[in-house]
């Protein structure tokens, strides 16, 4: 035991040493969001990082030290890092922009592309729903304006705003749906328009490696400015038609929220406590009841308007619960052979993919099992 003892005391002091280095890390990387605010650099380099990381894991594997390990603790401190330049704000892109007005900018969405653009040097306005009464004022002289409220209320408030809007404006909205804003927008405005949807939510800690979709509108010159600047934030901008992006959506957001939300429901309905599930899970599936528990922690309303936005949602999900019947008759059938058949058909599908997910998921799953905690 004394031997113990004093094995576990020099493990302490190197722990206190890895302190000091790390802190000594984020003082450099405090360093280097400096400069990068003061020359307009993003804050997120994928080269950078890519060729860092490598030459980590060859130094480390040449030391006999795994070099996922090494990985590992870099992109936590990385992470760090990237929160940490935030607060040094960001270079302004387009100093001719004097005003933005953000409709629903009291809003979690909203409140944070607002604190993003004031960080980024603009001035910046809120237009919440209980200040219509002062529209007129708030609106004044803006040069862009962002809407970001509920889907259900996007196209009667992008409707609300036509009077108040000057040719010379940008007019952006912030929706997870694109085709019915976008033409709305165009429809109300003769100046630029641009539909983007951020597809992540408020209670990000960063906006480094976050995508951001791009559906473009009307005359793109002149919100090229947005773009970068949003790029300089870390995020990486895609861009797609808005067509294309409403369908993709279908499958990306209604029906995996709605399955989210069928599993919930029936787990709530089964004779069983959650804690004791928890209790006997393997990893996995504590990780898949952490994603169905975080649906549950957010708000009904912006679920409900995501699943029932358009038709197709609807017809899509009905394919699942054919799905779903399907795949029980095998079982029903005492059909081992054909749920074999079946399953490897699915796995061609996913080809290549399967091995990356695979490899994602395991550390996910590691995470995930690192921080729990047994009673």
């Amino acid at each position: 035991m004394d031997a113990l003892k004093d094995i576990r005391k020099e493990i302490d002091s190197l722990d206190q040493e890895l302190i000091e280095i790390f802190a000594k890390r984020l003082a450099l990387v405090k360093k280097v969001g400096e400069i990068k605010h003061q020359q307009g650099l993003p804050i997120y380099v994928p080269e950078r990082e890519a060729d860092m990381l490598q030459a980590r894991r060859e130094e480390a594997q040449r030391k006999g030290v795994p070099p996922d390990l090494i990985e590992d603790v870099l992109r936590r401190l990385m992470r760090e890092s990237y929160v940490s330049e935030n607060h040094h704000g960001f270079k302004t892109v387009n100093p001719e922009i004097k005003k933005i007005v953000i409709v629903g900018g009291k809003g979690k969405l909203g409140g944070l592309f607002l604190r993003y653009l004031r960080l980024s040097g603009y001035q910046v306005e809120a237009l919440g729903s209980e200040d219509w009464g002062r529209a007129a004022e708030i609106l004044r002289g803006a040069d862009v304006v962002i809407v970001c409220v509920p889907i259900a209320k996007t196209l009667q408030t992008i409707e609300r705003l036509q009077p108040y809007l000057a040719e010379n404006m940008l007019l952006a909205d912030l929706t997870s749906v694109k085709c019915q804003p976008l033409q709305k927008m165009l429809e109300v405005h003769r100046g630029a328009v641009l539909g983007l949807h951020p597809m992540f939510g408020p209670d990000i800690a960063s906006m480094a490696k976050q995508v951001v979709v791009r559906c473009d509108g009307r005359y793109p010159e002149h919100y090229q400015w947005l773009l970068e600047q949003i790029e300089m934030w870390g995020a990486r901008i895609y861009c797609t038609d808005a067509a294309e992006h409403d369908q993709n959506m279908t499958y990306i957001q209604a029906l995996r929220h709605f399955a989210t939300f069928a599993n919930g429901l029936h787990l709530s309905k089964q004779p069983v406590k959650l804690s004791k599930l928890l209790a006997l899970s393997s990893p996995i599936y504590r990780l898949e009841l952490a994603m169905i528990g975080r649906l549950f922690a957010q708000d009904a309303e912006l679920y409900a308007d995501i699943i029932m936005d358009k038709p197709e949602n609807l017809a899509v999900i009905e394919s699942l619960k054919q799905s779903y019947e399907e795949s029980l008759k095998f079982f029903e059938n005492g059909d081992r052979e054909g749920f074999i058949k079946t399953f490897n058909q699915v796995r061609e599908w996913f080809g290549e993919y399967s091995d990356l997910f695979m490899q994602e998921s395991r550390h996910l799953l590691q995470q995930a099992n690192d921080k729990r905690q047994h009673s």
